[in-house]
């Protein structure tokens, strides 16, 4: 019987985030800071999204000082302003928190048409061959609805996430055609990731997305890649440092995420 492992590797660095350095494969899911690194007001950018897609070309995060929402589909960064709009950032930009990987289906499904987001998670929640390990999640196609939000730029000092999100600018689009991007997390990572599913949106002509709320389906596939080595950069910085880490955030995650 054969024994799998789910790596985990916690590397200092700050901008160093080359296979060279980090080691990462193909199939590693690579990401710069915490959860609770972001949900503690630790905004300032630390990586460059060049840096970033050279561990993936799929992935989702924020921008530096929060400033909106960021989506890296087919090897390209959008980045979804408070407004709603869609807009290509400069690969120099940098990130505070993202996480990317080389996304290759593993496995496909049809989702039965009116499905929402709850309805999703249930359903494929039940056939994961394991609840242990990470998944890299696509859902593509047309949707009768997409629920998104967005977060504006901040300024210091930096309020906590949750106190953010209390006047989120919140997106309905109807009868669209697009993408989700996002992972499904194993419960092990509280504080490091979202448990469960943590999805964007973009939409096919590149123009409008967010942060997906929910969502009723038209003609979606999702697609899965199971992922089963995972890299954490630590930044070597001021805020991340001072951030307050020791502290239970569930209660104020699922504010934000929902």
């Amino acid at each position: 019987m054969t024994v799998s492992k789910v790596k985990l590797f916690i590397v200092g660095c700050l901008v160093l985030l080359s296979m060279s350095v980090c080691f990462a494969s193909d199939e590693a899911l690579t990401q710069v800071s915490t959860i609770d690194a972001l949900m503690a007001g630790a905004y300032d950018g630390v990586s460059t999204l060049g840096e970033m897609r050279k561990n993936g070309d799929f992935g989702i995060g924020t921008l530096d000082t929060l400033d909106g929402e960021l989506i890296l589909l087919d090897g390209v960064f959008y980045q979804v302003t408070a407004d709603g709009a869609a807009v290509k950032p400069d690969i120099s930009s940098k990130t505070p928190f993202a996480a990317v990987t080389f996304f290759t289906a593993d496995k496909a499904l049809k989702l039965k048409e009116g499905s929402n987001f709850l309805e999703f998670t249930e359903s494929t929640e039940r056939w994961f061959p394991s609840h242990n390990i990470f998944y890299a999640v696509k859902l593509k196609g047309s949707f009768r609805s997409v629920k998104t939000r967005s977060v504006p730029s901040q300024k210091k000092p930096y309020r906590p996430l949750a106190e953010i999100v209390k006047t989120q600018p919140v997106f309905e689009l109807t009868n669209v055609a697009g993408t989700m991007v996002g992972f499904w997390c194993p419960p092990f990572v509280k504080g490091i990731n979202v448990p469960g599913y943590h999805l964007h949106f973009i939409t096919s002509d590149g123009k409008a997305g967010g942060h997906v709320l929910d969502f009723s389906t038209a003609d979606v596939t999702a697609e899965f890649d199971d992922t089963r080595e995972f890299f954490l950069i630590l930044p070597d910085d001021n805020d991340f440092d001072k951030a307050d880490l020791g502290r239970d955030r569930t209660t104020e995650l699922k504010a934000v995420e929902k």
